[in-house]
């Protein structure tokens, strides 16, 4: 037994209700229709919120540091000794790297001397520190005997600064920088820097100025106004400046990561283009209906709007499991990549609202030269490329099913081949001056002299746990070299510095690391008291990717058990609810595994910038997974809250996903194109991170919208048929009576129907 709402036609026959019968009543609906009758107290009203936020972040707002925390890990506790022990090397390091030309050396009298007079200036008073800008406490020499390489032709001298540098400190990073290249580079030395100083800000502009382009292009395929295309880009516009000023005012109260504006930027023009996208077609289409500007505006936001509420409760459902994992860093990384998605939820369910009010039927002004006008009454959507599309995934449903499947399958199943860990600076690419000091890095010291592994002992009484450490790794496969224990001023806390062999992102340094923590480092400290944790970059991120782990299993039962509940209580049906998680997860996989394919495997490697293979990042999987989830579920959201409203309204169920899909499927289609393009534009990106970031999201984000959502799931709800609308009664009592479409009181009258079989209908010329 389902229920429809049915009315009557012009002959006095029950039938589906037309859009001007079936407006929305409720709470939603009422604010909804506040915000279309007083548009002007809402605009002035966001302006006011703005104000307040410019001033918030004028006085408490904060700049972005990166702070990587593992609470519990041999690699945290190894970070707190060094910090509490070793006061006098907390400052951050720039490595100077020199190079003579190919096959020449360094230590010619001209080179020698233009070296010696770029460290001597280092170490004058024009770079010590004061108390507001950093300086350098000590800067290495480049020509003794492990500063200088066996070829003659490379060499560096580290250059400590007086304190940990973040974004403020910059300007005093590239003096030291400029200066020593003013120095050197007139007698023929190439000079590059690494190390804890050289992370250049990561820059914007290029990559959301390209998004915005093609964002465009094809809202105005889409809507063929430039009015109605300026609207949405306008939109994700205010609410990405919004969510901005709370980032800063976030920044000011807990440390927000230096990658963060990227994820907000690339998730927050996507997602506030989209959104609207979704509410101002609605709009436009009641319009085109007949229905007033103020009706049509409370409608759009009382049934679209509503859905887009859902679609953000969504995403927060996966930021906020990001919280099992335990690891701050990750979790401020997806709270803050969800700032644009509640700007965004916000500002589309109020002040866009208000500005379709103020426009009307302006919307459709200003006409796209060369292009036809787009008829949005349902009549001519019925006849579009997108409801054909439709209508042939539903009468070919028993074949379309199992070839999509098994493709998408395929597809996911690469994402077995991924290999978690680090891709270390030598993955960077070549036009940052760290990749470039990297390569030489490793070719004057060897691959592993950039990532040394450091192992802390606490020595609680055991003075001689160092030597034997010491003792035990010379000698060790893999180990290159090992550095004298060096001991804090008070002797209680030991360092002893192990070289491997390999670079910090190759399966053999994860190896190593292996066999220091569960052989070497054990073995020798049994004797005694003294306690010993290997570190570095390489463990680092091996004990982050264990954290993952050992979590992921809580992370994945909490956002797919809230969100299967949350969306069979929206459609009151578990079989839709557990299709969305389900497909969700399998265009995840395909995005991993297009990723792996990419940047781990090399396939096509050298369109994204990039020239060398290396691991995927430990914290990219559960971030961009918590993301996926939630954006992914929004196409799922939109398709479905319309087909459903068609299905109440008096439709069966391939006859409402004929209509939903002609009726919202164009819509899907150009979101998942925009925020695809404005994702795969972040490719172009300097940083590798941000690039890993665009490809997995464009991927996964394109195959859920185009494969899984208009094309496996119809197939899917057409061969279940009413089967698709079930859910438990026991269930169905239990859960708030709060679905996604609005309650229509009065509007028709709901009545309990069978299902009847389906006449085929004519095919639409």
């Amino acid at each position: 037994m389902t229920e429809h709402t049915v009315g009557q036609d012009e002959n006095g026959t029950e039938g589906r209700l037309a859009a001007h019968e079936r407006l929305s009543t409720g709470s939603l609906a009422g604010w909804a229709r506040a915000c279309a009758t007083h548009p002007w107290r809402v605009v002035l009203g966001w302006l006011g919120i703005v104000v307040v936020l410019i001033v918030l972040v004028g006085t408490v707002g904060g700049g972005l540091r990166d702070e990587f925390e593992i609470p519990g890990s041999e690699t945290q506790k190894a970070t707190d000794l060094i910090e509490s022990e070793f006061a006098s090397e907390q400052g951050g390091v720039l490595n100077v790297v020199f190079a003579a030309p190919e096959g020449e050396r360094l230590d010619t009298p001209e080179r020698r001397a233009a070296i010696e007079q770029a460290i001597t200036r280092l170490q004058g008073s024009e770079f010590k520190p004061t108390e507001d800008r950093a300086g350098l406490e000590s800067v290495g020499d480049p020509f003794s005997e492990n500063t200088f390489s066996e070829s003659g032709r490379i060499a560096y001298a580290e250059a400590q600064f007086d304190r940990v540098i973040y974004d403020e400190d910059r300007d005093s990073v590239v003096a030291v920088q400029e200066a020593v290249r003013e120095a050197v580079e007139p007698a023929g030395v190439t000079v590059e820097y690494n190390g804890e100083a050289e992370f250049p800000p990561i820059e914007q502009g290029t990559a959301e100025l390209l998004g915005l382009l093609a964002a465009m292009i094809v809202l105005l395929i889409v809507f063929r106004t430039f009015v109605a295309a300026f609207i949405p880009i306008l939109l994700a516009i205010a609410a990405l400046a919004t969510a901005f000023l709370l980032l800063f005012i976030l920044a000011g109260l807990t440390d927000i990561n230096t990658i963060t504006p990227i994820l907000v930027t690339m998730i927050g023009l996507g997602v506030g283009i989209d959104y609207s996208l979704f509410i101002v077609t609605r709009f436009r289409q009641l319009l085109h209906e007949g229905i007033s500007p103020v009706d049509a505006a409370a409608e759009a936001g009382a049934s679209a709007g509503r859905a887009v509420l859902f679609a953000g409760l969504t995403v927060a459902i996966g930021v906020t499991g990001l919280a099992f994992f335990g690891l701050d860093f990750v979790t401020k990384l997806g709270i803050g990549s969800a700032l644009g998605v509640l700007t965004t939820v916000l500002l589309a369910n109020s002040l866009l609202l208000a500005v379709l009010r103020l426009l009307g039927h302006k919307i459709d002004r200003l006409k796209v030269p060369f292009l036809p006008a787009i008829d949005d009454s349902e009549a001519a959507r019925e006849k579009t490329l997108v409801a054909r599309w439709g209508r042939f995934v539903t009468r070919n449903a028993r074949f379309v099913f199992p070839i999509v499947l098994l493709l998408v399958i395929a597809l996911a199943a690469t994402a077995g081949l991924v290999r978690l860990g680090v891709g270390d600076q030598g993955t960077a690419p070549k036009e940052q001056t760290a990749r470039r000091a990297y390569d030489l890095l490793a070719e004057g010291f060897g691959p592993g002299f950039n990532g040394p592994i450091p192992i802390v002992v606490d020595l609680n009484g055991d003075a001689e746990a160092p030597q034997r450490i010491f003792d035990r790794v010379q000698g060790l496969p893999g180990v290159a070299s090992v550095g004298e224990p060096q001991l804090n001023d008070a002797g209680t806390v030991g360092i002893v510095f192990v070289t491997p062999e390999t670079a910090p992102q190759a399966e053999e340094t994860n190896d190593l690391v292996d066999r220091l923590r569960g052989d070497v480092v054990p073995a020798a400290t049994s004797a005694g008291d003294a306690v010993a944790y290997v570190s570095g970059q390489t463990a680092a991120f091996k004990d982050i990717g264990e954290r993952i782990t050992e979590r992921a299993p809580l992370f994945l039962l909490y956002i797919i058990g809230v969100t299967f509940l949350v969306l069979a209580m929206a459609f009151r049906s578990i079989v839709v609810s557990l299709t969305a998680a389900i497909t969700t997860i399998l265009s995840a996989f395909v995005g991993f595994g297009v990723l792996t394919l990419v940047v781990q495997e090399g396939h096509l490697l050298g369109l994204t910038g990039l020239d060398r293979t290396g691991p995927i990042e430990t914290f990219i999987p559960p971030i961009a997974f918590a993301i996926l989830f939630g954006l992914s579920m929004d196409y799922m959201v939109f398709l479905m809250s319309r087909v459903r409203e068609e299905h109440i309204h008096g439709l069966h169920t391939r006859d409402a996903l004929d209509h939903g899909i002609a009726a919202i499927g164009r819509v899907v289609v150009a979101a998942a194109v925009i925020m695809g393009t404005v994702f795969a534009a972040f490719i172009l990106s300097g940083d590798r991170v941000s690039k890993e970031f665009g490809i997995l999201l464009a991927v996964a984000i394109l195959t859920d919208a185009l494969i899984v959502r208009m094309t496996l799931v119809p197939a899917l709800f057409t061969l279940l048929g009413e089967k698709t609308w079930y859910i438990p009664g026991w269930l169905d009592r239990l859960l708030p009576n709060v679905t996604v479409e609005s309650p229509h009181e009065g509007n028709g009258r709901v009545v309990p129907v069978e299902p009847q079989p389906r006449t085929e209908a004519a095919e639409p010329s």
